[in-house]
């Protein structure tokens, strides 16, 4: 893989992980004892409308190639949605996405026994210093529901990253995000008659934007993850907890505690320690490579 191309995907994982945060902050401003399942099915049929032109105007042959795949995904993203909005609900923003991080480092085992990825020592030192990172911030003397509803996230996040590979090569970034989104909606819609709550429909504003910027960060996700081997970029999602933080702060007003701020550097300075290790890692061919030709 390129120098380049490894670079690009890292600068796309960066900024689909800031725009993330925009959707969590949303999902934060419901209440607390408002309809889950009802505005996670919001969230699946807004995302198919904001999808559906795209995939009309670039139809795809044979869409339903891997079709089990797509199901099983659909499903790992509709649970995982639900403990989002349990954890987002129940914990500060910062506190919920250093959790929510915790995907990266998930990745990187399941991507070993998955698809036999060899992990460098350093990669999972950096992996590793990241997880004592998340550990610093959320305290595990204090773990609560909300913790275990988060660490859920992180894995689904994980394993729906890791799936991506096994998807058809050919269908386009819109069409992947469709069938995601399509396959989950009875599921989704049977979980919001069984929870039996009036229907807001203020919700599906909330909803809708949430999906928006939901979409732009699992489309960065498939154009990433199955192109480029995990470990050589999974560890740049960790930067989206500064975004996490700043929007805490802006938005909610959560300012963070010395734990907080402990553990980010555990997660954000490891990561720039490994930019400068694959930095020197790339140049080191091209001088070898220049000897070579003098001679």
């Amino acid at each position: 893989m390129a120098k380049n191309s490894i670079k690009f995907a890292i600068a796309l994982l960066v900024i689909g992980n800031i725009v993330a945060v925009f959707s969590d902050a949303l999902i934060k401003t419901l209440s607390a004892d408002g309809p889950v399942y009802q505005f996670v099915l919001f969230r699946q049929l807004s995302a198919i409308i904001i999808l559906l032109p795209f995939c009309l105007f670039n139809r795809e042959h044979n869409v339903l190639t891997g079709i089990k795949w797509h199901i099983l995904r659909g499903h790992i993203w509709l649970f995982g949605a639900v403990c989002m909005v349990l954890a987002l609900n129940n914990m500060p923003l910062a506190t919920a996405n250093a959790i929510f991080y915790a995907a990266p480092l998930i990745m990187l085992p399941l991507a070993m026994f998955m698809f036999q990825e060899r992990l460098t020592k350093t990669t999972l030192l950096v992996a590793i210093l990241g997880f004592v990172g998340v550990l610093i911030v959320i305290k595990p003397t204090q773990i609560s529901w909300a913790a275990i509803f988060a660490f859920i996230v992180a894995f689904t996040m994980a394993l729906n990253n890791i799936l991506i590979r096994k998807l058809p090569k050919q269908l386009s970034v819109f069409h992947i995000l469709l069938l995601t989104n399509l396959v989950a909606c009875p599921a989704a819609f049977a979980l919001a008659m069984w929870e039996g709550m009036p229907w807001d429909w203020n919700a599906a504003i909330t909803a809708a934007g949430s999906s928006g910027f939901i979409l732009i960060y699992a489309g960065i996700c498939v154009l990433v993850y199955r192109s480029i081997e995990t470990n050589k970029v999974a560890s740049a999602e960790y930067t989206g907890l500064l975004a996490a933080v700043a929007v805490g702060i802006i938005w909610f007003d959560e300012i963070p505690d010395l734990s907080m701020l402990l553990g980010a550097a555990f997660i954000i300075l490891p990561l720039l320690w490994l930019a400068k290790q694959n930095s020197k890692q790339h140049r080191k061919p091209k001088q070898s490579t220049l000897c070579d030709s003098s001679n």
